[in-house]
C-alpha cells in the first residue's frame, strides 16, 4: 500500500489499479481487480474526479485542474498507466500539495496490466489453471455435448485428413479454417478474463489462456477423427494454434488489444441464421479491424468510432451451386467499420456496457460497413 495525502486529506493506494469502489467509477475495467480496494475520502475523489468526469477511450480520464495539480499529473493518461503503481508514484511526486510514501514491498502492473512473475501469486501454469476448474469443465461439458453426438452415427477408426486450406477445391474455401482460429482466440480471450481476475493479474495468464483454448480444441478435433466423411485435421490444428496465439499476443502485449481485433460478422441469409453446415459458413465474414479508439491521437476525434478492415469471406460453394457448374468465389475485402461498440459503450462506466463493449469488439455487426472487395464489389453485404 502507499498513501498519497492532499492536503489534510488521505488517498490510499492499493498494490493494483484499477480498483474497485468509487474509483471504478472513474476507470474503465476496474473489476478486473476484485481483490483490490481504495480507500478515498470524499473531498479527495472530489478533488481528483469532479462530478461529470468520465473516461475517456481505452480507459484515458480527463480532469479538470483541481487539489493543486495532481489530476493535471493524471490527465490523458493510458488505463495502463493507471495500474501501474510506480508511474502513479513518479508522476504525483512532484505535484504540488502531494507528498508520496512508497512501501518497501508491494506489487506494481507492467504496462500489459500484469504482475511481474517473480512478485506473482500465481506463477506457474498448472498454479493458474487451477483458478478456473468451474470455468474448465462447463467448456470441458460444453464440447462434449457438440461430440458425443457423432457416436450414433455412422464411424470408422481414428484417421486423419488432409482438408487443404483455402484452395477452391476444399470443401468449404477456407472458412471452416478461419472458424476454427476464431472459436479458439474466442475461447482463449475469455479464459483469459477469468484467469486475470482469479489470479490477480499473475504474468503468463495469457499464455495459460491460449495454450487451454488451443488443448481443448485439439481435444475436440479427436470426435472428428472418427467420423466417416471427416477426419482429425492438422490444418484444422494450425488455425486453432493460430487463433490461441493472437489472443495472447493482445493480452500480453502492451497497447495490442487496444489497436487490434479479430471480428467476425454474420450477414442474415433466407432463414435469417443458420446454425450449422455449409450455409452457416456462407454468412460468415471474418476480418482484423485496425481500431480508431485506441490510437491517442484520435481519441478526441470522431475517428475513434471507425475501423479499418482487411477480411476474407467465400460464397457460391453450396453443394447446390456446385452441383449448377457455379464456381467458388473467394473474397478478400478492405474497409472501413462502425465501431458500434465504442460508440455505444466507450465511455460506459456500468457493468453492462463494459460487457456489451467487449463482446462487440469480436463481433461487426451486419450492414456497419463499406467494403470493396477482389471481386471488384463495394458494398455491405
Amino acid at each position: 500500500m502507499r498513501t498519497v495525502s492532499c492536503g489534510a486529506a488521505v488517498l490510499t493506494l492499493a498494490a493494483c489499479l484499477p480498483v474497485t469502489g468509487a474509483w471504478a467509477e472513474a476507470v474503465d475495467g476496474a473489476e478486473a481487480f476484485p481483490e483490490t480496494e481504495l480507500a478515498v475520502p470524499a473531498q479527495v475523489m472530489a478533488a481528483l474526479v469532479p462530478a461529470g468526469t468520465s473516461p475517456r477511450p481505452s480507459g484515458c480520464i480527463a480532469l479538470e485542474p483541481t487539489c493543486d495539480g495532481p489530476d493535471a499529473a493524471l490527465a490523458g493518461w493510458d488505463l495502463a498507466d493507471l495500474r501501474n503503481q510506480d508511474v502513479v508514484a513518479e508522476n504525483l511526486a512532484g505535484s504540488p500539495g502531494l507528498s508520496i510514501e512508497k512501501p518497501e514491498t508491494g506489487s506494481s502492473l507492467d504496462r500489459s496490466g500484469h504482475v511481474p512473475r517473480d512478485e506473482a501469486r500465481y506463477r506457474g501454469f498448472f498454479q493458474q489453471a487451477g483458478t478456473i476448474k468451474t470455468e474448465l469443465a462447463i467448456l470441458a461439458v460444453y464440447m462434449g455435448a457438440q461430440s458425443v453426438p457423432k457416436l450414433f452415427k455412422e464411424t470408422r477408426p481414428f484417421h486423419f485428413k488432409d482438408e487443404g486450406w483455402f484452395g477452391k477445391d476444399t470443401a468449404n474455401v477456407g472458412m471452416d479454417k478461419l472458424t476454427h482460429a476464431f472459436n479458439t482466440y474466442l475461447i482463449a480471450n475469455i479464459l483469459h478474463a477469468r484467469l486475470h481476475r482469479n489470479t490477480e493479474a499473475s504474468t503468463g495468464d495469457a499464455l495459460t489462456a491460449g495454450v487451454l483454448a488451443a488443448g481443448f480444441m485439439a481435444i475436440n478435433e479427436i470426435s472428428d477423427g472418427i467420423e466417416a466423411d471427416s477426419g482429425y485435421s492438422m490444418q484444422d490444428i494450425a488455425m486453432n494454434v493460430t487463433g490461441a496465439a493472437f489472443s495472447v499476443l493482445r493480452n500480453a502485449v502492451p497497447g495490442v488489444k487496444e489497436k487490434l481485433a479479430f471480428k467476425i460478422e454474420i450477414m442474415p441469409n433466407k432463414s435469417i441464421y443458420s446454425h450449422v453446415g455449409k450455409k452457416h459458413y456462407a454468412q460468415q465474414r471474418f476480418m482484423l479491424s485496425i481500431k480508431g479508439a485506441g490510437f491517442a491521437g484520435l481519441r478526441e476525434t470522431p475517428l475513434r468510432y471507425l475501423d479499418l478492415q482487411v477480411g476474407y469471406y467465400a460464397s457460391d460453394f453450396l453443394n447446390s451451386d456446385r452441383a449448377k457448374g457455379i464456381e467458388p468465389k473467394r473474397h478478400l475485402f478492405f474497409g472501413v467499420g462502425l465501431n458500434v461498440g465504442e460508440l455505444l459503450f466507450g465511455e460506459s462506466r456500468s457493468r453492462f456496457g463494459r460487457a456489451a463493449h467487449s463482446v462487440l469488439d469480436h463481433v461487426q455487426l451486419p450492414y456497419t460497413s463499406l467494403r470493396v472487395d477482389t471481386a471488384g464489389e463495394f458494398g455491405h453485404w
